[in-house]
């Protein structure tokens, strides 16, 4: 399609008044002011003539297969003009679908004779696909009077995953020893329910593990050690309701959940433990049995990349009883959701005491650092006051949510995203190493 451009426009209108001011000063000038307007509508038919034809213009899209969650991806655009003899500068704007960031236009200057290339920024928000549909392209004659613009199909598909690139190396600062150490086999020793030796007691050691019975037949004190138990069941239970869709940090609150799960799951796959998977909203939307093996992190990854976002209230009465019913021996659920007050979480607290009195249940919420800034914001005027005293109302109801919780026993766990993966993994351990399991 081809256009006039602003100048054209400009250059157009700026010979109006000129034609009439010829006309008005004498009436016979006429056929010249007609002659300055044809002039400069020959010069935007010349500068169309002269433009790039779309027909000449080869172009070369290449897209990344995948990309992480919550990091950026580039869009590859080669060009080439067939016949140029100068250079000729194309605006490239993608047209795309999927919760990405808005596309910004780059310029492309493709040389004469040789082929020209831009990068495009994608930056997707949720997980999901994103489609590159089309590009757009748009570029001028050599006056810059006309130009033209070409919608060029692509069908390009990028799919988007939970970012797992660095889990990996996170868990190795939980296996330090077995870094230090190399890759023999060891036994490692904690406070688990399984009896491994007798040692002689030394002043740190816990006085409950003391053997009085052996302590007074060797005439010294010796303490009991026990071996740290494995083949665990941990589910890592996700809440997808409308309160998890809700952006922090830049990543809605269920990619923190699943990011930190996942590297809670290859810990624990580490450990020996099995692993498996529970998600639901208003009804249950995925469940992936507990299992062993290396071949259970690629499940837990899959499962977990098709959790949707959901614009529905989580039904937690529903989904816990059907967690309890499925789990036949006793587990540890790690439970990732979000509430608002004492109101929305009543349901809440009565499935998770049920759920607690078979099961280790750690509790996560994601700490919301808006409310902290509004709390602690210097007042200018009634307004902020009254956000401050609103955010300050929602922390306290959320501390009694989890004083209410901690007394039925479950684990709480209420930290901001930066801290979530790595705090969760700690407590994780901490249970294990006291034999809550």
């Amino acid at each position: 399609m081809i256009r006039p451009t602003p100048r054209a426009v400009l250059l157009f209108g700026a010979t109006v008044p000129v034609a009439i001011g010829l006309m008005i000063h004498d009436q016979t000038l006429w056929p010249i002011a007609l002659d300055l307007g044809l002039f400069v509508l020959a010069l935007i038919g010349l500068d169309a003539l002269l433009c790039a034809r779309p027909s000449r213009l080869s172009l070369t899209v290449d897209a990344p297969p995948r990309l992480y969650i919550g990091s950026e991806g580039q869009l590859s655009v080669s060009a080439a003009i067939e016949g140029a003899s100068r250079a000729v500068s194309i605006q490239v704007l993608p047209e795309q679908s999927g919760d990405t960031a808005p596309p910004e236009p780059a310029r492309l200057d493709v040389p004469p004779g040789a082929v020209g290339s831009v990068t495009l920024r994608v930056r997707p928000l949720r997980r999901g696909r994103i489609t590159i549909e089309a590009l757009w392209l748009r570029w001028r004659g050599p006056l810059g009077l006309a130009g033209r613009s070409q919608r060029r199909p692509q069908a390009l598909t990028i799919d988007v995953v939970p970012d797992i690139r660095g889990i990996a190396s996170a868990a190795v600062q939980f296996f330090s020893r077995d870094a230090i150490d190399g890759i023999k086999v060891q036994r490692q020793k904690g406070e688990g329910t399984e009896f491994e030796a007798l040692r002689d007691h030394v002043q740190g050691l816990d006085n409950r593990f003391v053997d009085w019975k052996h302590s007074a037949k060797h005439l010294k004190l010796l303490s009991k050690e026990f071996r740290i138990e494995r083949n665990h069941q941990i589910v890592l239970a996700f809440d997808t309701g409308y309160l998890m869709a809700e952006p922090i940090d830049g990543l809605p609150r269920l990619d923190h959940a699943i990011h930190a799960g996942l590297l809670l799951g290859w810990v624990a796959l580490r450990s020996g433990d099995h692993v498996g998977s529970f998600g639901f909203d208003s009804r249950i939307r995925q469940y992936l049995q507990p299992s062993p093996g290396r071949n259970a992190f690629a499940r837990l990854q899959n499962a977990s990349g098709q959790l949707g976002y959901r614009a529905e209230e989580t039904n937690f009465t529903l989904g816990l009883a059907e967690l309890n019913t499925r789990l036949k021996r006793r587990a540890l659920v790690v439970l990732f959701t979000e509430f608002i007050d004492t109101t929305t979480a009543g349901l809440l607290l009565e499935s998770l005491q049920r759920m607690a009195n078979r099961h280790a249940v750690i509790f996560v919420t994601l700490r919301d650092p808006l409310l902290a800034d509004i709390v602690e914001a210097e007042p200018a005027g009634f307004r902020p006051v009254a956000e401050a005293v609103v955010a300050r109302d929602l922390q306290r109801e959320r501390a009694v949510v989890l004083e209410r919780l901690a007394r039925m026993g479950v684990h709480c766990l209420e930290i901001p995203p930066r801290g979530l993966a790595v705090g969760l993994v700690n407590r994780y351990l901490t249970i294990k190493q006291r034999g809550l399991l």
